[in-house]
């Protein structure tokens, strides 16, 4: 479906921006600018690295992530669109929605001043349509830089109004989970699926010592993970977002997933920028809601 020959004369830039085969044989956009690298998969508009100039790698690989067409990929920035979770009435559509798993196409590429900005659109063939068929543009913002920028814009193209359940599945690289705390989030109620979904608040800084699996509600703030082994703070800073997903699945269901790699759940941490649950979002006719975040490194 990608003509790299034509993506590459139409949108690359020599040192900068190429496009080329990746694993599996699915086609990327490599980036490597005077701030930062990163691979962007097209499949999924979906982000695999993120490495600013001078600082160990942010974003979070497995090492046994499969790549094949119209799968997910295990780790990165997946995009979960147009629900969040299993979908409320067919069990057979896939969780979180299709959008990481499709096609997205190449709409405009930019650079200034060390920042270079990607711009995607969804494909939506038949079988999304037959998903999801509300009149709609969905597009995808990366701005790669010192921070990166990340723009998850939902458009009303049709009459209707319609409810979307949306994240960004980010998956950050941490040097030892059990030491890493996260701020940001002291008071919110949570939903906690480890538990049958009840209800619970949060008191302090999140931890993690087992599972979790949780749906932050009422949280629109800052979310900073303070990593000690790795001597840096992650800060994920968002609008539009009114939820926040923590989830690790620690050591049993790691080992169940199969492609989480050897002890791959201590390495990593999602925070996840989304609006979930009871933070879902109404898009009137004509109207567009942009879900979006910047992530930065800040010394410990």
């Amino acid at each position: 479906m990608f003509d790299l020959d034509e993506l590459s004369k139409q949108f690359g830039i020599p040192g900068e921006v190429v496009f080329k085969e990746g694993p599996g044989g699915l086609p990327v956009v490599e980036v490597s600018n005077s701030s930062a690298t990163a691979t962007i998969v097209l499949q999924g508009a979906h982000l695999i690295a993120w490495t600013p100039n001078d600082e160990q790698q942010v974003i979070w690989l497995s090492p046994d992530a499969k790549f094949a067409k119209g799968k997910s990929i295990r780790g990165g920035v997946p995009v979960c669109w147009p629900w969040f979770g299993p979908h409320e009435n067919n069990k057979d559509y896939p969780a979180h929605g299709y959008a990481r798993m499709v096609p997205w196409d190449v709409i405009e590429v930019s650079s200034e001043k060390g920042v270079t900005r990607i711009t995607f659109r969804i494909v939506q063939d038949e079988k999304a349509k037959a998903m999801w068929p509300q009149d709609c543009e969905l597009v995808m913002v990366y701005s790669i830089g010192k921070k990166l920028g990340v723009e998850l814009l939902t458009r009303n193209t049709g009459k209707q109004a319609f409810v979307i359940g949306e994240a960004l599945h980010t998956y950050f690289e941490v040097g030892d989970v059990s030491k890493v705390t996260i701020d940001g989030l002291d008071a919110c109620p949570y939903l906690d699926k480890v538990d049958n979904f009840k209800r619970k608040q949060q008191s302090g800084a999140v931890d993690i010592n087992q599972e979790v699996d949780r749906i932050y509600l009422e949280s629109s703030g800052d979310c900073v993970i303070n990593d000690p082994v790795m001597q840096r703070r992650i800060r994920i800073a968002k609008q539009g977002s009114h939820s926040t997903v923590v989830w690790n699945p620690w050591i049993e269901k790691a080992n169940q997933m199969g492609d989480l790699g050897p002890d791959g759940y201590l390495k990593m941490i999602c925070v996840e920028s989304a609006n979930a649950a009871e933070d879902v979002v109404n898009v009137s006719p004509g109207k567009e809601h942009c879900l979006s975040v910047i992530y930065s490194i800040e010394t410990l």
